[in-house]
């Protein structure tokens, strides 16, 4: 088992920055990526960002490629999302994810652990 926990969310004006950790304990040694999602009210939840374990490759959906920055310290079983220049738009529930490979070896199949959320809201 893999435990989330979020932090840092709050209450921001446009074009603020705000940064969100994720501390991860348990099994992390199993883990294959970490990720953020969100969720805007009455909309389905999204992908943000993504970081492979190492922390060599990350990735970022469109809508926030170039403001938003993930980051992981394996030293503390933390990883961050670096929110800049953020919007209205990006307002919501902040999720962390952790993402296991299936093992088709083993017959494991993929495994999905969430944190509970921090909410982030941007206004005008």
């Amino acid at each position: 088992q893999v435990q989330l926990v979020e932090s840092g969310g709050g209450l921001v004006q446009a074009g603020g920055s705000l940064r969100l950790s994720c501390a991860a304990s348990g099994s992390i040694f199993s883990i294959n990526l970490m990720g953020w999602y969100r969720q805007a009210p009455g909309k389905q939840r999204e992908w943000v960002a993504g970081i492979t374990s190492s922390g060599s490759s990350t990735n970022y959906a469109n809508s926030v490629k170039g403001r938003f920055t993930i980051s992981r310290d394996n030293a503390k079983n933390t990883v961050y999302l670096q929110m800049n220049s953020l919007k209205p738009e990006d307002t919501g529930v902040y999720y962390c994810n952790a993402h296991k490979y299936s093992d088709d070896d083993s017959g494991t199949p993929p495994m999905d652990y969430w944190g509970r959320g921090t909410l982030v809201t941007v206004s005008l």
